[in-house]
């Protein structure tokens, strides 16, 4: 009978003790910049024809929101501000700010880089909504003195 007690004790404290503990499966947590980002995406519209081709490179690559932002418009020596369009009409340009780095070249052979600010920004969007982590490549419609601008996102880090 003391036996019984004694078994029936310990299996009360080991079920009671596995009932408080912390659950088995795997906890994930998501951290609020990537929260906030995905708002910001979601409330803007987004022309899948500005885009084509597009192919997510390394979707575990870091690259940091503000980063992307700020090579986007870092693009033709700088298209922030007043500026709307690509100055200068290169073959190949580069925007790159910590994290991140675009890479813009004309499609077409001898053609240059015109593209305005407004048709560039679209393009990110749409190629974002495709991959919306990571580096990727892929081609903006229109946006070269003839033809399209292809385009790279990587971080250079």
């Amino acid at each position: 009978m003391y036996c019984t007690t004694l078994l029936q004790s310990l299996l009360l404290l080991a079920s009671a003790s596995l009932s408080f503990s912390s659950p088995v499966w795997p906890h994930y947590s998501i951290d609020n910049e990537h929260l906030e980002v995905l708002k910001m995406r979601a409330s803007t519209t987004v022309n899948p024809a500005a885009v084509s081709g597009v192919t997510c490179i390394d979707r575990n690559v870091n690259i940091v929101f503000h980063d992307e932002n700020v090579a986007e418009l870092a693009i033709c020596g700088g298209i922030a501000g007043s500026i709307t369009k690509c100055q200068g009409s290169p073959k190949t340009t580069v925007g790159r700010s910590a994290s991140a780095q675009f890479t813009l070249s004309a499609a077409t052979s001898g053609a240059t880089i015109n593209i305005s600010k407004g048709r560039w920004e679209q393009c990110v969007r749409a190629a974002r909504a495709i991959c919306p982590t990571g580096s990727m490549k892929g081609i903006c419609t229109g946006g070269a003195s003839t033809g399209d601008v292809s385009f790279t996102l990587e971080s250079p880090l």
